[in-house]
């Protein structure tokens, strides 16, 4: 997937440290990359979701921290991301399933 398509709103806001949107695109690459070579698997893509999701969840204190949260446009951004590497890849997941394990 393109660069460019990584977290497109939480890039272009002062509000999220760029450092933090590093890590969470990181971790969505990640993800990606079980995507890439195993589309078909949708067990293990889910679990690669499951991972990502969760070190996500582990960054909200950091973003407290540097006086942001992972709120309402961040969420959006996050799950547009993870449908756009869904669609590129063709894989058939739910995003809410997709992103169960968010406490967010």
């Amino acid at each position: 997937m393109k660069e460019e398509l990584y977290l497109v709103d939480m890039y272009r806001d002062d509000y999220y440290p760029n450092f933090l949107v590093d890590r969470i695109k990181n971790y969505l690459q990640t993800a990606e990359q079980v995507m890439q070579h195993h589309s078909e698997d949708l067990v293990r893509v889910q679990q690669a979701l499951d991972v990502a999701v969760s070190s996500i969840n582990d960054l909200a204190e950091t973003f407290y921290a540097h006086n942001s949260e992972i709120e309402t446009v961040a969420r959006e951004d996050i799950a547009e991301t993870v449908m756009t590497m869904l669609d590129h890849y063709t894989i058939t997941l739910d995003i809410e399933e997709a992103l169960r394990e968010r406490d967010w």
